[in-house]
């Protein structure tokens, strides 16, 4: 029999009635897993009582057989007290009826027994259920026989056969073994040996009969068993139901103790909730945007709207549910983060769907309204203590107006572990991983994709000083009808990569000249991590042979341009001959919110102090093609103030020179720039 993954969403009603009917069942389970002592049978009922979720809960990942008419509520919780069961603190007792391999025999044990599940349907649950060792367990509870039952009064009746009979632990003998339990006060006593039956059941078996001598019987599904769950039910309800009394009297005082502020001091965020409203409109699932297979072909632009829905979740209403609400209004315990310059606010209407699955053990929503790109997560399982349950839910924000088929060429699905798994575009035909600190890497590797279009996994580049070792780039190539030519990409902590491109024209940075640019630019990109970066450009503005032959220079201003417009940040550099490729070049100069090195602003001059091979001090200068002539004057220059034709000029200087720049443009009157000072290089 197979195992199966099934998306659903369990509801706290249907957990409650699930314990009810199942209750029996549970608190048999969970006794014969949990260690002998006083307080055994007892502990069982809690064990079970707290199997009880708290909120809406998804049960995407839950392992349950294919064949198996059983139902998914009760195997949820099943799964939930087999967990506390084993989780519970050990005690020097062992029951000497059950297998004396420890809590995952006893588990493995009672699950052949009474539930009658085949052995890989059990190693699927022990396994969910965090048992390090099933096989092992498997192991101890096949070589353990069913014991004889002892002696004593007259058993009950057993079921005959049917739907009932693996609910049906012998009365007597469990009712025995209940007592000795209950009854112990300062020596704790072994229960006597359960019978296991023999004949197969299932849920709805006929409640197991009282103990010997009309005693009710605790681990049974009727009388006290039932009495207790519907307590816990009860108590429950009505916790719930005073909490949502407390709420709304606050929200009445809210609404009627500060006049004219309905919704306290941030009611301009708030999305309004009026019924009928396209704010309610945008909360509804079933309004959701969805783009048609192939649509991208026929569109007349490829962007984020030509996307159609992918993933294995598109049709979870309950999930989409929890990713509009989140967006409209998100809980305090959400994590919401947003790229600078984002608005937080809700979408306008109905966001358009782009993918719903569940990467890397997390329940991922990507949505997109025309301006922004949102991201919703939420982990499977919210007490399996990974590191995306202890994340919690999560909502992150991206502008992507104006993207074009470039820049809507991925978006980041999961960032986790120092890896981050992209969602590519339906056009994309390859997808690699290449270092940009190595030139030569031109292929890549191929990164492998889902049949939804989500990679593997691609390291981040460590961002450490000092430590820029190697640089992971992300390389698509898309169909002939759009993207064709290869592009390149690098994570900088957003949603959408950001595209690497070189030159004046912004070509991709995929030539060989543009590559060793970038090879000796990529360990400078920490820089404009995380600042909502939507491309970087290199451009090679000037070429210099360096003084005492030492090669060629190359000068060369990068800019970082944001999604939003403004704040982006540039930076210069001096490239000189180097060992490695992927050596950093020396930043001369840094601008934020800048139009230098833009496609209006071409305008460019900086400088350094420079020591040749030969150990002597220069003071290096470059300014873009349209400047004729430069200038060098202050202190330290050994001929004092020098003069250059053309945009690149060399003069000796002293180590502490302070040398102050200026130059001249084609016409003779206009300068470059400001004056700009002169630095040793970073």
């Amino acid at each position: 029999m197979g195992v199966s993954e099934r998306t659903a969403t369990l509801d706290v009603e249907q957990a409650e009635l699930a314990l009810v009917e199942h209750y029996g069942r549970l608190v048999r389970l969970a006794y014969c897993v949990l260690e002998d002592g006083p307080r055994r049978a007892p502990a069982a009922h809690a064990v079970t009582c707290g199997a009880l979720p708290r909120r809406c809960t998804s049960t995407a990942a839950l392992p349950r057989p294919q064949t198996a008419d059983e139902d998914p509520v009760y195997v949820w919780l099943r799964l939930r007290v087999l967990r506390a069961a084993l989780a519970r603190p050990r005690g020097p007792w062992l029951p000497c009826s059950l297998p004396r391999g420890g809590a995952p025999a006893r588990a493995a044990y009672a699950l052949r027994h009474l539930e009658r599940m085949a052995d890989p349907d059990i190693r699927q649950l022990l396994r969910a259920a965090r048992v390090r060792d099933p096989d092992a367990a498997l192991a101890r509870a096949r070589a353990a026989a069913p014991a004889p039952a002892a002696a004593g009064p007259a058993a009950p009746e057993r079921p005959a056969s049917g739907t009932g009979a693996a609910d049906a632990v012998d009365a007597a003998d469990v009712a025995d073994a209940v007592d000795a339990a209950d009854t112990a006060t300062d020596t704790p006593q072994a229960p006597a040996a359960a019978k296991m039956p023999d004949a197969p059941g299932g849920p709805g078996a006929p409640a197991p009969a009282s103990a010997p001598g009309g005693k009710p019987c605790p681990l049974c599904g009727g009388g006290a068993g039932i009495r207790h769950a519907l307590d816990t039910v009860r108590r429950r309800r009505q916790r719930r139901r005073s909490g949502a009394a407390a709420l709304a009297a606050l929200v009445c005082c809210g609404l009627l103790g500060v006049p004219g502020d309905t919704w306290g001091p941030d009611a301009a965020a708030r999305p309004p909730l009026v019924r009928g409203s396209d704010a309610e409109h945008a909360l509804d699932p079933g309004a959701l945007v969805r783009a048609r297979a192939g649509a991208w072909r026929r569109a007349s632009r490829t962007d984020f709207g030509a996307w159609p829905a992918r993933g294995a979740l598109t049709r979870d209403e309950s999930l989409l549910r929890r990713a509009l609400v989140t967006w409209a209004r998100p809980r305090a315990d959400v994590r919401v983060e947003a790229a600078p310059g984002t608005p937080k606010g809700p979408p306008p209407g109905p966001p358009q769907l782009l993918y719903a699955g569940r990467p890397a053990g997390a329940a991922v929503v990507l949505l997109y309204d025309g301006l922004r790109v949102a991201r919703y997560t939420e982990p499977l399982d919210p007490d399996d203590g990974s590191a995306t349950a202890r994340d919690g839910v999560s909502l992150e924000l991206a502008r992507a107006a104006g993207a074009g088929t470039a820049e809507s060429g991925a978006l980041a699905v999961t960032r986790r572990g120092g890896e981050v798994r992209y969602l590519t575009a339906p056009w994309i035909t390859r997808a690699a991983r290449v270092d940009l600190l190595d030139p030569a890497d031109e292929a890549g590797r191929t990164l492998s994709r889902s049949a939804d279009g989500v990679t593997g996994p691609v390291p981040l580049p460590v961002t450490l000083p000092r430590h820029c070792e190697s640089w992971p780039g992300l390389a698509l190539r898309g169909s002939p009808g759009a993207a064709r030519r290869l592009q390149l990409y690098t994570d900088l902590g957003e949603l959408t990569p950001a595209r690497l491109t070189d030159g004046a024209e912004r070509a991709p940075a995929t030539g060989a000249a543009a590559r060793r640019r970038l090879a000796r630019t990529a360990c400078h990109l920490p820089a404009v991590l995380d600042r909502g970066v939507r491309a970087v450009n290199s451009w090679q503005f000037a070429r210099q042979r360096l003084p005492d032959g030492d090669g060629e220079a190359a000068w060369v201003c990068t800019r970082a341009a944001t999604w939003r417009g403004t704040g982006a940040r540039v930076m210069t550099q001096f490239q000189p001959p180097a060992g490695a490729p992927g050596r950093p070049g020396a930043v001369t100069s840094r601008l934020e919110d800048s139009r230098v090195c833009g496609p209006q602003a071409r305008a460019v001059l900086t400088g350094l102090l420079w020591r040749s091979t030969e150990g002597r001090w220069y003071v290096l200068a470059a300014g873009d093609e349209g400047v004729s002539r430069l200038r060098a004057r202050g202190e330290g220059l050994l001929g004092g103030p020098a003069e250059a034709v053309g945009n690149t000029l060399a003069v000796r200087a002293g180590r502490e020179a302070s040398v102050r720049l200026a130059a001249t443009r084609g016409n003779g009157t206009a300068p470059a720039v400001p004056p700009a000072p002169v630095d040793p290089p970073d």
